[in-house]
């Protein structure tokens, strides 16, 4: 909405100009001769510029101006930001977007600035306005920030300015205002009068059946919100046949957001009255025969099965669950899918096993071979977990064929989330188990052509390798960690050297010196000055995790002959690592070894050597 720049203004504030035509002088003295006094104060000048910045043409300075509004109030005072700023910010609401935006977040911060809680009211007109407004995000933050002051209105004041209000919103020709009443019928509901009460309870209801499907879909998001502040007897018979209807509306995105109501409402009810007035409505939901109702009833499962309690899960919710991983739609059952071990973890105790091994687990050995990507990876990255549950005789038999299958997938991403997750097998019967399907697919990864798939396997890789044990690395895996060394992407090459820092942490300097620094050495002599160059960051990485003597024999000397490079970017990265492995060198080393190259490198053509030198030279303290 395009703003009516420079219509109207309140005639107290801008002296009754158009400050599109003529930035008016008479703001300025308005606040100078109240700010200053007669001391011609040049420091509140600024604050008379961002009141005429408030309406000038330009939408930045609108902007700016409005998200200083506070600092306007404050040099204003209480009583002329309620009787002159305000009165003005309401007849400015005809604005663009991003500026309605940031004055309806400034607003709900508003209190302290018109005088407390007992002036807090006066905030209510403009955000009112706001609330009404037709785009969305607007509405929603104004609708934040008047739930935010309705905390601060006495119950009295509740009754007398801001239930009024909501009433106004409610019943509001257009959508966007009863859309807007839905998000504050329970911030008011619990401290007003019982006669209040009904009348709100009656307000929602009529929105619950509102003709436009924008305000129901408001009212369903809110349904459970509503419900945790009304009394039981209320919620019994009030919500749930609101309840009832909503979970049966024409538009399906009315009848998902009923589905995410149920947890709140589940959670109110007594055990004894859920079968009767919430089951009925969640069964018909997990059969919807929108995918998109389907797919909200798999997304909640696990806090439906919290709510609902053992008996009803046992009854109801495994045959329910089984249908959503058995649905025709594939993001139904991937969001079924993701939930599997926590549907699991959540089981009766006493019955846990039992319903895995009948129900579950056929439908889970289905999904390991769906046609859908989506729906195997994210099986994947949740199925490892059930080797906890089942322990390790069920899991030897019935799960390790499935992660095998799954380490042997074409989708990279399932291989990646079996690998991811390994941790959780290791635990129950150990990876050597493993071990020989684990290879391939670890090879497989550590070459896809896409370096993401190649970064996400060298972040598991000091996880692997501490599950797997120093020779299994040695003998399958070293190779693999050196190659990436040489990868023609920079991430790549840079997580790998945070990779050997993480394995010789592991497995110890004496390992690192005759299994990872000769190879890293030997790339000092490379053709490729990039490779060169990795030679000196895996020394920078590792030189601490080696200690002082392994630095100063093998890598130092590396790094010192490196200072003659033809390369410019090799040089100064070796004024870089000289800088970074000096406190890890001795002071000798330092003066006789390390100074006369640092020196040397500081008198360089290139200004970068120089410079890097320089630095170096300063840090170590050895000028």
């Amino acid at each position: 909405m395009k703003a009516a720049v420079g219509e109207g203004p309140s005639a107290a504030l801008l002296g009754g100009r158009n400050p599109v035509v003529q930035h008016s002088s008479a703001i300025r003295k308005l606040q100078l001769s109240k700010m200053a006094g007669a001391d011609g104060d040049d420091s509140l000048y600024p604050i008379a510029v961002l009141i005429d910045e408030l309406r000038n043409e330009d939408v930045q300075l609108r902007l700016n101006s409005i998200k200083k509004l506070s600092t306007i109030a404050l040099a204003l005072g209480v009583e002329r930001t309620r009787t002159e700023l305000l009165p003005f910010l309401t007849d400015t609401i005809y604005d663009e977007d991003e500026v309605l935006l940031a004055l309806a977040e400034q607003l709900g911060n508003f209190t302290m600035l018109v005088g407390g809680p007992e002036y807090v009211h006066c905030l209510l007109p403009p955000l009112e306005s706001l609330a009404t407004v037709e785009e969305t995000v607007v509405r929603d933050k104004a609708v934040e920030s008047l739930r935010k002051i309705s905390q601060e209105h006495s119950p009295v004041d509740l009754e007398v300015h801001f239930e009024p209000l909501v009433k106004r919103l409610a019943s509001g020709d257009w959508f966007t205002s009863r859309t807007s009443a839905c998000g504050l019928f329970s911030v008011c509901y619990p401290r007003v009068s019982s006669t209040v009460k009904a009348e709100i309870r009656q307000h929602f209801r009529t929105l619950c059946s509102d003709d436009t499907p924008m305000v129901r879909r408001a009212a369903a998001s809110k349904l459970g919100e509503f419900a945790k502040v009304l009394e039981l007897d209320y919620v019994k018979s009030d919500i749930i046949s609101l309840f009832t209807a909503l979970a049966s509306d024409e538009q399906d995105s009315v009848r998902l957001l009923a589905v995410e109501a149920c947890v709140s409402i589940a959670t109110l009810l007594p055990q004894e009255d859920l079968e009767t007035l919430v089951m009925p409505t969640l069964r018909q939901a997990a059969e919807d025969k929108s995918w998109r109702v389907r797919y909200m009833v798999a997304d909640k499962f696990s806090e439906l099965q919290k709510a609902v309690g053992p008996e009803i899960t046992k009854n109801d919710l495994v045959p329910a669950f089984q249908n959503l991983l058995k649905d025709c739609e594939a993001e139904v059952r991937a969001a079924a899918a993701n939930k599997v071990k926590e549907f699991c973890e959540n089981l009766p105790e006493d019955s846990r096993e039992q319903i895995i091994m009948t129900h579950i687990l056929p439908c889970v050995k289905e999904l390991v071979s769906d046609t859908n990507q989506h729906v195997k990876s994210a099986l994947a990255s949740v199925i490892m977990g059930l080797s906890t549950i089942l322990g390790k005789d069920n899991t030897v038999e019935h799960l390790l064929p499935l992660f095998l299958a799954q380490l042997k997938d074409e989708c990279p991403e399932v291989r990646l989330n079996i690998i991811s997750n390994l941790d959780c097998v290791n635990e129950v019967i150990g990876i050597r188990q493993l071990s020989q399907s684990l290879l391939p697919a670890i090879v497989e990864l550590a070459e896809d052509a896409k370096w993401r798939v190649r970064l996400a396997i060298i972040e598991y890789m000091p996880l692997l390798a501490g599950q797997l044990g120093v020779e299994f690395f040695d003998e399958k895996l070293n190779t693999l960690c050196m190659a990436w060394l040489i990868d023609h992407v920079y991430a790549i090459r840079e997580a790998a050297t945070c990779n050997l820092m993480k394995l010789v942490e592991k497995f110890g300097a004496e390992w690192a010196q005759n299994t990872i620094v000769p190879k890293v050495l030997g790339m000092a002599n490379d053709p490729n000055y990039l490779h060169r160059m990795t030679t000196l960051f895996c020394i920078n990485a590792l030189s601490e995790a080696c200690g002082q003597e392994i630095t100063t024999k093998q890598m130092l000397p590396v790094v010192l002959k490196m200072s003659n490079d033809q390369v410019a970017n090799v040089r100064f990265n070796v004024a870089k690592s000289l800088q970074k492995i000096g406190p890890v060198l001795d002071s000798n080393a330092l003066q006789t070894e390390v100074k006369p190259v640092l020196e040397k490198l500081a008198t360089d053509t290139d200004m970068d050597v120089k410079y890097f030198a320089q630095e170096a030279i300063s840090v170590l303290a050895l000028a």
